[in-house]
């Protein structure tokens, strides 16, 4: 019969090989697995075409990273109608070399992007547990990114229109749309009070579609945009809680206050009588300080928008 030293130091081992496999599977093999995750909304007016929206966030950029920067273009194989970006584009210093790279095959394509703080800041080394302590706080002043020339790139070269705390209208896929959105709420940089003079100044009166986009989904920010009239709902940030048990409905931690079984894929928000569809992303990347996914693979979402029935 066993002893208990060798039983317990058997199960020891049994549980450390364990945890070097998740660790191989998640750093080496599921962070590189990039997924479309594919939705069907019928929110647009009777008789209207299909509309293909591709939805990007947190590509957290590094110029080395070739595979991922391979994936982004191949998403022009899609044929998306209208692109949303929901920020932190970037991951490193260099980061927009990366981007060149990725984004190019979709220039022309009409689009709209938000900023996420990774779009001003580099990322930091942090202990990734004190994700699970609540939403992340700035301990040190981070190294600036070159913000203006990420702006310069997607909206004079791609043609994409900003939202951080504004508003705009444009055609794409036979559609009157109109977008607006805020800067990163995490940071505290969302100017919820600027978005109904923002909508004042348009000509509203053809939009057959309006769109709410923010990086960081928290409630204030969603329930605001419903009060403004948004038929739909984008969202990042969260990377899905980057680290799931897999097969579960919920995430670990979303660092935001959307709960944890939203914080991932499409769903719907309610607020003040109204419910609207809601679909935060996943995401491309991660920190170059955590480079790991497990249970919860890169994603970008294609949501095809469908007449009512």
């Amino acid at each position: 019969m066993p002893s208990p030293t060798r039983t317990a130091l058997t199960a020891l081992g049994a549980v450390g090989a364990v945890g070097v496999g998740a660790a191989v599977w998640g750093i080496g093999i599921e962070r590189f697995l990039f997924t479309v995750r594919r939705h069907e909304l019928r929110i647009l007016p009777a008789g209207a075409e299909p509309v293909r929206v591709l939805h990007l966030s947190d590509a957290h950029m590094a110029p080395w990273q070739h595979r991922k920067q391979d994936w982004i273009a191949s998403l022009a194989d899609l044929h998306p109608d209208f692109i949303v970006n929901t920020g932190d584009n970037l991951g490193h210093a260099k980061g927009l070399d990366g981007l060149r790279r990725a984004f190019a095959p979709l220039r022309g394509i009409p689009g709209v992007f938000v900023h996420g703080s990774n779009d001003h800041a580099a990322p930091a080394p942090r202990n990734p547990l004190l994700y699970f302590s609540g939403p992340s706080k700035i301990k040190r002043a981070p190294e600036p990114l070159d913000t203006d020339a990420l702006d310069d790139y997607l909206t004079d070269e791609l043609g994409w229109h900003a939202l951080n705390n504004t508003a705009t209208t444009m055609d794409a896929g036979g559609l009157r749309i109109a977008a607006f959105g805020v800067s990163d709420a995490h940071r505290g940089w969302d100017k919820l009070d600027m978005l109904p003079r923002a909508l004042a100044s348009l000509d509203l009166s053809d939009v057959e579609l309006t769109l709410g986009v923010t990086h960081a989904p928290y409630q204030r920010v969603l329930n605001d945009f419903i009060d403004l009239g948004a038929d739909v709902l984008f969202g990042g940030h969260t990377h899905g809680g980057q680290v799931r048990i897999p097969g579960s409905p919920r995430a670990l931690v979303a660092n935001c206050d959307i709960p944890l079984d939203q914080a991932r894929g499409l769903s719907t928000w309610t607020h003040g009588g109204r419910t609207v569809p809601l679909n935060v992303s996943a995401g491309i990347g991660h920190s170059i300080y955590a480079p790991v996914r497990f249970g919860c693979r890169p994603e970008a979402s294609l949501i095809t928008l469908l007449p009512r029935r």
